[in-house]
């Protein structure tokens, strides 16, 4: 089954550790990642993507948080991206993702966790590496797949 996502936010970020800034819209380059971020380069961890939903909760506890806050570069509301397999394809307008890493050990004195608190990347956020270019903005449909969709759709 295929899932569909709506782009919330769309974050850049010059320096690594500091919280990411909603620029909008981006472009993402293959095998680099978005143009103008820290995290950009030739890794698996190009592109960070948050659920919408795990950052309202969040808030629910009375913490108040930005988007990019937790330094994710895409917040996407209707996708859980914590319980998705790895390899999973993130197809949005022509540009498309594979995810490569789920969660991650903030380091010691994480800048995000000493702003609100807490950090929520290391449980809930998701490691994505560009494979194909393209444009990306607010208000983007992002399409799930599944690698054994994916699979599939190859045979």
């Amino acid at each position: 089954m295929t899932m569909i996502g709506i782009v919330k936010a769309v974050c850049t970020s010059e320096k690594k550790g500091t919280v990411k800034k909603n620029v909008g819209k981006a472009v993402f380059l293959e095998n680099h990642g978005l143009v103008g971020d820290a995290h950009a380069g030739t890794w698996h961890r190009q592109v960070s993507l948050l659920s919408w939903e795990k950052i309202e909760a969040f808030k629910a506890l009375g913490v108040s948080v930005d988007d990019g806050d937790f330094g994710e570069n895409l917040v996407v509301s209707g996708v859980d991206f914590a319980r998705l397999p790895l390899g999973s394809i993130f197809q949005i307008g022509d540009a498309k993702l594979v995810l490569t890493q789920i969660g991650k050990e903030c380091h010691h004195g994480c800048a995000i966790a000493q702003a609100v608190g807490k950090c929520i990347m290391p449980t809930e956020g998701v490691f994505a590496k560009v494979i194909k270019g393209g444009k990306v903005k607010v208000g983007d449909r992002m399409e799930v797949i599944t690698e054994d969709e994916h699979e599939a759709d190859t045979l």
